[in-house]
């Protein structure tokens, strides 16, 4: 009887949360905030050149005129969105993977579990995405003043619910790209080795991410479609994903409209965060 109780207490202590957790929160956290600093400038001059229709040298020269000061101005926002998201998909998958394991064998299960997880918990973010969405459509720029009043408007006006309009389409993405971001990302660890080089691990999560983020594009473009609209019932993911192919001249290449550029851009990012974290990893768990 002392030993099963025993057993309880083990197996209690193992699900419950502990130092490494807060770890891998810390690592996904400082990935992000790495991230985010590297690739600020290089979003600024993609961000100019859909902004003003210019070439990258002509955006380039732009911002170099207004000077380092005028460089970092609105980092805020992706900053803390970018923390909070890459904290809680690293620390949730790899938390939800160790316990899972205490509880089955399956090693498909486990990992599909733990992804979806922890692509599920990142979804309680989507306000900022959902905000983000509505400050960058034309149609509402003289709606909203900045971050501050459109979060206000919608609470006030349509409470909270509207701040997750398009919310299946973000755990669809979410859950299915940890997913396949993950199992590829154990599969290359055991390819190189251990003893991962920084640029190795650049190159796998560059190449990693931008697979990734490229493959599941189209529920970035049916996510904006359903949060580009205020009130009224909220459109199913199916009706939406229908709706979308019949007026794209029912082509699923439509649905792949400007992924070139999102390409580009995830592949530095998740180079960066991927090697980043590692880096952060190898220190904090030595």
């Amino acid at each position: 009887m002392s030993n099963v109780a025993s057993q309880k207490v083990s197996l209690r202590s193992s699900l419950s949360l502990n130092n490494n957790d807060f770890k891998e929160f810390v690592c996904g956290w400082g990935a992000a905030v790495i991230n985010v600093s590297i690739t600020f400038p290089i979003n600024k001059i993609i961000f100019r050149q859909i902004l003003e229709d210019m070439p990258a040298n002509t955006a380039l020269q732009q911002i170099s005129k207004e000077g380092i000061r005028l460089l970092y101005r609105g980092i805020l926002p992706p900053l803390c969105q970018k923390t909070l998201s890459l904290s809680v998909m690293f620390s949730m998958y790899e938390g939800c993977k160790k316990r899972l394991y205490l509880l089955t064998s399956n090693d498909v299960l486990v990992k599909v579990l733990a992804a979806h997880f922890a692509g599920t918990a990142e979804a309680v973010l989507m306000p900022l995405e959902r905000v983000q969405t509505l400050l960058q459509d034309w149609r509402y720029h003289d709606k909203f003043k900045n971050t501050s009043h459109a979060f206000k408007y919608l609470l006030k006006n349509y409470g909270i619910t509207e701040y997750y309009r398009g919310l299946v389409p973000i755990i669809y993405r979410n859950s299915c790209s940890n997913l396949m971001f993950f199992a590829l990302r154990e599969q290359s660890k055991e390819l190189s080795g251990e003893q991962e080089s920084v640029l190795t691990s650049f190159i796998n999560g560059a190449l990693i991410g931008g697979l990734t983020s490229t493959i599941f594009y189209p529920m970035n473009v049916i996510k904006i479609h359903m949060q580009s609209k205020i009130g009224g019932s909220f459109e199913k993911f199916i009706t939406v994903t229908h709706d979308l192919y019949v007026t794209r001249n029912r082509s699923i290449v439509a649905f792949y409209k400007g992924v070139h550029l999102n390409c580009m851009r995830s592949f530095i990012s998740w180079g960066v965060i991927n090697a980043s974290y590692d880096f952060l990893k190898q220190a904090m768990f030595s």
